[in-house]
C-alpha cells in the first residue's frame, strides 16, 4: 500500500473538495446574513430611542452602548464576505494593471496582502480572546445596575468568531493567490 494519490483518486478529491467549499461558504455567508439582521436590529433600537426621545422626553437605556457592541458585532461578521469577495479597498489604480500585465507576480502580490491582512485580522482575534475571558469571568456588563444591563460576552464572542473567519478566509486566498503564482505563466 502506498499513500500516493492516483488518478482515480482525483474525482473523489475533488468532490470533497467542492462539498468543503460550499460549506466554508455558507458559514461565511451565514455569518454576513446574521450581520445583516443585526443592522436591523440596530435600526429598531435607534428608532424607538428616537420615538421615546420625542414622546416621553427621556432616551432609553442601554442605547449608545448597545449600539456600540452591535456596531462592532456587525463589521465583524461580515469582514470574512467581503474577503471572500474581493471587496477590500485596495490601490485598484496601481494593483489592476500590474496584475493584467503580470498574472503571475500579481498574484503573489495579492497572497503577499492577504497574508498580511491574515496576520492582522488573526491579531485583533487573539486579543479579543483575551477580552472574551476577562469579560466572561467577572461578569461585565453595560448598562446601569437597577435600571438595565446586558451582559458583554455574547457580543465578545461574536467578534472573536468574525474575526476568526476572515482571518483563515484570508488565509485560504492566500492559498489560492500563491498556487496561482506558481502555475501562471505571465505574458511575454
Amino acid at each position: 500500500m502506498t499513500n500516493q494519490t492516483t488518478k482515480a483518486d482525483a474525482p473523489a478529491q475533488g468532490r470533497l473538495l467542492d462539498a468543503t467549499g460550499k460549506i466554508w461558504a455558507v458559514l461565511v455567508d451565514g455569518l454576513a446574513a446574521a450581520g445583516t439582521f443585526m443592522i436591523l436590529v440596530l435600526m429598531m433600537i435607534i428608532c424607538a430611542d428616537i420615538l421615546a426621545r420625542n414622546l416621553m422626553g427621556a432616551s432609553l437605556p442601554l442605547v449608545s452602548e448597545l449600539g456600540a457592541l452591535l456596531l462592532v458585532m456587525i463589521v465583524s461578521l461580515q469582514l470574512a464576505t467581503t474577503v471572500r469577495a474581493d471587496r477590500l479597498a485596495r490601490t485598484e489604480i496601481f494593483f489592476t494593471g500590474f496584475r493584467a500585465a503580470r498574472p503571475r507576480a500579481g498574484a503573489g502580490l495579492s497572497g503577499v496582502f492577504n497574508l498580511v491582512g491574515a496576520a492582522v485580522v488573526g491579531g485583533i482575534a487573539w486579543s479579543t480572546v483575551r477580552i472574551l475571558g476577562k469579560d466572561w469571568a467577572s461578569g461585565e456588563y453595560i448598562g446601569v445596575t437597577g435600571i438595565a444591563t446586558f451582559p458583554t460576552w455574547p457580543f465578545r464572542a461574536l467578534i472573536l468568531l468574525g474575526m476568526t473567519i476572515a482571518a483563515i478566509q484570508f488565509l485560504v486566498l492566500a492559498a489560492r493567490d500563491f498556487n496561482l503564482a506558481l502555475t501562471t505563466k505571465d505574458k511575454t
